[in-house]
This record gives structure tokens, sequence and C-alpha cells, in this order.
């Protein structure tokens, strides 16, 4: 006896069903068995279903000779089900990896509820994901089963049947079977919900809810959606065969009205012609059925009123007034945004007329994110260095408590902030700033750009559309032809700017003032922010972050931390920084977050996470050329070169000349930290001859270069870089058990500590 049988109901989704059956066999948990029920589909699901089943025996097919509908198509499921527990699973939907085992570890530790109800997100043609907007009535808290009494919550969440795992003895016991017919999910999960002696909650995704671009089968234009007052009728016989539950029949008939209302005011659902007999018949089941005691929302009163008095037209009428009233209040939100867009842009104009201020700098970063990169570290220096400066900081609300108190902030769309960029001489951005700029005689703005770079840049992604997307090449010439100065960290940064970015600003070649932290942070700071990561004191910090692919729509973590872990060992900690441009990886569905990976994702400060940390583990990011200033290990994990190249392409080839070891698989980048290669003599000698060739300038002196050219205007005596092998990058303390011990007791002597 298996411990699940998923039951997969087929009828015209062969596009989606290898997808959905994939999902299932791959799954971790291998206690299954998987039926899958050809439902008369004219096309080539049941094929499809046959090929699973020939080469794995946990695949059954039963074949219906005509189509009957999900609810049939589900029973044939059950008769055939042998396992502890029902799943139903639609054929264009998915499992998520885990979910089985996810499921079945949250079964033991409830004791075998009758009912298990478990998250999902709906996923879009386009790849977007967006998870279930009630989830958090899905908190497993309290009690670890109980009945419905106890959490009426759980009715608000979207009444399906494949959100939920079923106690097959339950079900058989309790006669539980679909009906025909559409909205069939309606006479079984309330029934069952309300029968069950003991329900669990999983606060975990486990099921991928394919959103169709054209919708779903109720999503269409037909007479069959009058069989909701089939299934309404069944509910409401459920409850009077079973006096114990007449404290349902309240919500019942809330919920149906609710129900009714939804589909009543749907578009392209009930044919043309047919609302009046669909409200008459709401009315009659609402007469019928009435039982008053659900509290019911301000907002639904009135409707349920009109459904009970038969008010059609009314009802209708205060429908169309209602969708009217929706349309004015977007055109009137349009309306206002515009008729402000207009009067900012006069008080912009008006502000050009007036004098610039020598005294005032703007800066910004990362499309106004926050207070970071290399703008962070110039505004603080010019503070430091030129009398009387006045800055301000360009930035989203979200992201003001990381401006000093020193320096003022400006909210992006204010009347203050297009004063700032119309009057202050200085102009300090690592991207650009707003198109709509105007660059006056006597204003000087600085791009300081935010890596070295290795990808592709610039005009060079004219021919890659993969990675230019919906870039404007034109209004970036005109962008690149307000800057006066171009920061670049190296030679090779000044050569790709100066092509890539072609217009008659000066090159500074100066180094990247965001590194000067990796030569001037005493080491008791670095021992503080690892306090406040929560890196324990006698752990070994990875820094794992790879950059975004412009060649997939959704991003996916491209190696398995956890496994890395294993690897590793106890005495090591994964600090997991996403990219971003996107979310930061999560946990797998149904498990807690691994207690030795932080999650670091949202962390202000780039440079101190590379401080708090012993090693780098990345891929193509630009961070690996700050990185090296530290002369720490880092490794190249690259397992997906091939593709990379192809959509964004590199301008040089990266295993060629690494700045460590590379991994061109995971299994290999496990091996090279299993055999210590990762912080051996070959990483060192790579990583050294990597500095010298994009590291020149990056002293700790960077920040004052920059300042003293541009803020003071000074050409001569500027601090010279001090070479490389009289630099001394910051270290962290001592932390005499940081290094793993080895598992072959040989290599025990020979081990090399961190940091080489």
């Amino acid at each position: 006896m298996p411990r699940f049988s998923v039951i997969v109901p087929a009828y015209r989704v062969q596009a989606y069903l290898h997808e959905c059956l994939d999902s299932v066999s791959g799954q971790s948990f291998k206690d299954f068995e998987i039926i899958v029920v050809d439902d008369g589909s004219p096309d080539a699901c049941g094929a499809i279903a046959d090929e699973y089943a020939g080469r794995d025996h946990r695949f059954s097919v039963v074949h219906l000779p005509e189509n009957t509908g999900l609810g049939p198509a589900r029973n044939a499921g059950i008769a055939e089900a042998s396992g502890d527990y029902l799943i139903f699973l639609d054929g264009d939907d998915t499992l998520l990896p885990d979910a089985l085992r996810t499921i079945a570890d949250r079964i033991a530790a409830t004791g075998c509820p009758d009912v298990l109800v478990y998250d999902y997100t709906r996923v879009y043609w386009s790849g977007r994901t967006v998870r279930n907007q009630l989830a958090q009535h899905l908190t497993e808290t309290g009690p670890p089963s109980f009945r419905l009494a106890d959490r009426p919550e759980l009715l608000k969440v979207l009444m399906v049947v494949w959100n939920k795992a079923y106690r097959r003895e339950f079900v058989e016991a309790e006669g539980f079977t679909f009906p025909p017919g559409y909205y069939e999910d309606t006479p079984w999960t309330y029934p069952v919900l309300m029968a069950a002696g003991s329900i669990a909650v999983l606060d975990a995704v486990c099921v991928g809810y394919r959103q169709r671009r054209r919708g779903n089968i109720l999503s269409t234009t037909s007479r069959r959606h009058f069989d909701v007052f089939d299934q309404y009728d069944r509910v409401f016989a459920f409850i009077d065969e079973r006096p114990g539950l007449a404290v349902w029949r309240p919500v019942m008939f809330r919920r149906m009205l609710d129900h009714f209302s939804t589909l009543f005011t749907s578009h392209g659902r009930l044919p043309p012609g047919t609302r009046a007999e669909f409200f008459r018949r709401a009315r009659a089941h609402c007469v019928r059925y009435r039982t008053p005691g659900a509290p019911v929302p301000r907002r639904a009163r009135l409707r349920h009123g009109l459904f009970r008095l038969g008010a059609h037209r009314t009802y209708r009428l205060l429908w169309a007034a209602q969708q009217l009233g929706g349309v004015l209040r977007l055109r009137t939100a349009s309306l206002r945004h515009a008729v402000r867009g207009a009067l900012l842009q006069l008080h912009y104009r008006v502000q050009l007329r007036l004098p610039v201020r020598p005294h005032d700098a703007v800066f910004a970063a990362y499309w106004n994110r926050g207070y970071a990169c290399n703008p962070a570290a110039i505004e603080a220096k010019a503070r430091e260095l030129v009398p009387g400066l006045r800055t301000s900081w360009i930035c989203r609300p979200e992201h003001a408590h990381t401006v000093p108190t020193a320096t003022r902030r400006l909210h992006p769309g204010t009347f203050r902030y297009w004063t700032a960029l119309a009057r202050s001489k200085y102009l300090v951005n690592n991207v650009n700033f707003d198109r709509r700029l105007v660059k006056r005689r006597g204003q000087v703005l600085l791009q300081t750009h935010h890596g070295t770079p290795l990808k592709t840049m610039g005009t060079d992604l004219v021919d890659r559309p993969a990675a230019a997307g919906s870039t404007d090449f034109d209004q970036l010439l005109r962008n690149i032809d307000k800057w006066d100065y171009s920061l670049s960290a190296n030679l090779h940064s000044t050569l790709v700017w100066e092509r890539t970015y072609p217009s008659a600003y000066t090159t500074l070649e100066y180094g990247y003032p965001r590194n000067d932290v990796f030569h001037r942070t005493d080491p008791r700071e670095v021992a503080r922010v690892r306090e406040t990561l929560s890196v324990p004191e006698d752990c070994t910090a990875i820094l794992y972050a790879p950059t975004h692919r412009d060649y997939r729509r959704s991003q996916r973590q491209g190696l398995d931390l956890e496994r890395l872990l294993q690897v590793l060992g106890p005495r090591f900690v994964v600090l997991a920084r996403s990219h971003y441009l996107y979310s930061a990886p999560k946990a797998p569905a149904g498990r807690s977050p691994h207690p030795w990976i932080i999650d670091v994702s949202d962390h202000p400060s780039l440079e101190a996470l590379c401080l708090a940390s012993d090693a780098l583990i990345t891929d193509y990011s630009s961070l690996m050329f700050d990185y090296a200033n530290l002369d720490r290990p880092l490794v190249i994990h690259l397992d997906d070169s091939q593709a990379y190249e192809a959509a964004r392409g590199t301008y040089f080839d990266l295993q060629t000349f690494p700045p460590g070891v590379v991994a061109r698989s995971q299994d290999e980048l496990f091996d090279i930290f299993t055999t210590d290669h990762w912080r051996g003599s070959r990483s060192a000698q790579l990583r050294a001859a990597f500095r010298a060739r994009f590291c020149p300038y990056d002293d700790g002196y960077a920040a004052e270069r920059v300042v003293r050219r541009v803020f003071l205007g000074e050409t001569a005596g500027l601090p010279v870089p001090v070479p490389l092998k009289e630099r001394r990058p910051v270290g962290t303390l001592p932390r005499q058990s940081a290094v793993r011990a080895p598992s072959d007791p040989s290599r025990a002597a020979t081990a090399s500590p961190v940091g080489d």
C-alpha cells in the first residue's frame, strides 16, 4: 500500500501533461502511485499516459470511453486508488520539487489527519509566479490538528480539491464522490472539511496552479455555469442529512450568495440573454436555503439583499454604476497624475533658469535604491574634504533609512528632487539619471559605474537582443553625452567604457571608491558585522552571490546550497546574496530555512558582506573584481557558460583567466571544496595574477583621488596608488576553529588556512 495515490484526470492537456507527470515522478519521496485518467481526450493525453505507464510501474492508466468531466474522472481514479492518502492534480498543473516529502512529513507530524490543506502558487504563461494571497490562513500555529469549527477561516482559502491531501479511509467511510457538471469541487470540499474529524495545515507551496492565457474551462461562455445551483443543492442536502452540521448552514448560505454574485457579474461566462434566468434561480435558492446568522461584510449586504428580493434590474444597474465608477476613478487618478507631472516639469523649467548652486551635490545609486556603491563612498569622502559642501541623496522612501543623517534625502518625483537636479553643481550616479535631466552649463556629472565589465555592456549589446531587451540606444547615447567624467577601476574598464559608451567625457582611472573599505576597516568592525549576521564565531563564511541571467525570464538558484553545506561540514555557513533584479533564494517547499544558510539579500552593504565572509562563490558577477582586493579565496561556478556566452557574451574568457578555481558543474564545485583546492596554492596563484591586472588602483585612496579631482579641481598631488605588494587588506579576527576538520586524517597536516 503506497503512502499516496496521486490522481491526474487528463482532457485536452497534451501540451502540459508531460510536465505534470514529470513533476510527480521526479519527487524525492518515492512511496506513491500515479493514476492517470484519460477522460476520453481526443488528443494525445491517453498515449502520453500509456508511455509513462510502460516505463514506470508506479503509473497506471484508466481510459474512459467518452468525456465525462472532471468529477466522474476523479471518481474513476479513486476507484483504482490504494494509497493511504488521495492527492488530486489537474493535468496542466505541477507538484513543486519535494512537495510529496513535505506533505508526508507534515502528515506524520500532525497525527495522520483526515485532511491536510497546503498552499499553491499561480504560474502564468510568462513564467511569473504569484503565491496564494490568503496564505496567512495556513500558518502552522496552535494545535497540530483541529476541527473546522476551530479555524473557520480555512473556508476563505480557494475551495478546490487539488490543494489538499485526503485520508482514503475517511473518504470511503463518508462515501464522498464527485458529482458531474461544472463546479464539482464545491459539493466535495465543503462537505469534506465540515465532516473531517481532524484537519491540519501546511504552510508551504506544493502545487503550481497553471494560469492559461485564455483561462480555464470555467472562463468559457456556457449554460453549464447553471450547474452551480445543483452543486449547492448537494451541499445543503449533505448538511440536512447530518444534524450536527447545522451550524454551518448560515456560513454556506453566505458563501453561496457570494458565489452567485461572482458568476453573475463575471464577463463572458453566462450566455447572452440568460442573466435574468440566472438571477431568478439564484433568488429561488435564497428563499429555499436562507439561514441568517453568518456575518456579512458591509460591501456584500446590498448584493445579498437584492438577490433575496429578486431585484434583477436594480442589481445590474448598480453593477454597471460600480463599473463606471471604477473607470472614472482610474481616469481621475490618471488625470491627477498627468497634472502633477506637468506641474513638476513646469517647476523644473523655472528652476533651470535660476543660478546653479556651487556648493550643492546630488548623489544616487542603483536606480534610487539607497545609499550604496561608489557614489556612497564618494559622498562620504566629499563631506570630509570639501568645505561647505551640501550633499543630497536620491532614494525611494523605503530606502531612506540607509542614508546618513548628515545628508539630505530626496524622494524621486518631488519638487525638491527636480530643484536639486536643476541647481546642484555636482551630479554623481552609478547609473544614469532621469532621462529628462537637462545638463546645464556649470554642472558636473560624474558617472561612477558599478562594476568592472566582464559581461557585454552599452552599445555592444546592439546585436544581443536577449541582453539588450527594450534598451533605447538613442536615449542611451543622449545620456552618455551628459557625462563629464567616467570613473574606471583599471585599464580594461577604461578601454571598454570608452568604446561602448562613446562620448567626449574625461576618464578617471582612479580605482573604485567602494573598495576603499577593504583597506580601511578595523578587524573588530568585521567581527561585529559577522555577529549581526549571526555567523558563529568558529565558522567559515562562504558568500554566494550569482548574477542574473538575461536569457531567462524567471531566475533560478544555480547551486544547491544545502548539498554544498553537507560537503563543507558543520563549521561552515553560506551567506546567500541574490541579485537585486530578482528575489532571494528560498528553501524548498515546506522546509524551514536551513540554519546555516543566511539570506543576506536585503543587507544594505555588499562591501560589508564581503568583509564578513572568508571566501566567495560567484559566476559572471563583477563582484569578483572587487572581492579580489581582499586576497581571499574565490571559486567561479560556470554551469551554463555556453548559454551565457550566447545570450550576453563576455570581454574575455573567464575560464582562461579566472580569479580562482573554476567549477563547470555543481558536482565539480563540490569536489573543489572536498579536496580543499578552493583555498590551495593554485587558487592563490590565479588570484594574484587577477589582482595585478584588475586591481591596480584599489588601495584605499580611490575616493580621495576622485574628490580632489572632481570637487576640488586638483590635477597634481593626488595620492599615488600603493603597490600591490605593500597593501594590507583587512583581515578577520583569528578563529581557531574556522578551518573544517578534513575528513581524511592523512590530509590534516596539509589543510591550508582560510585566505591561504
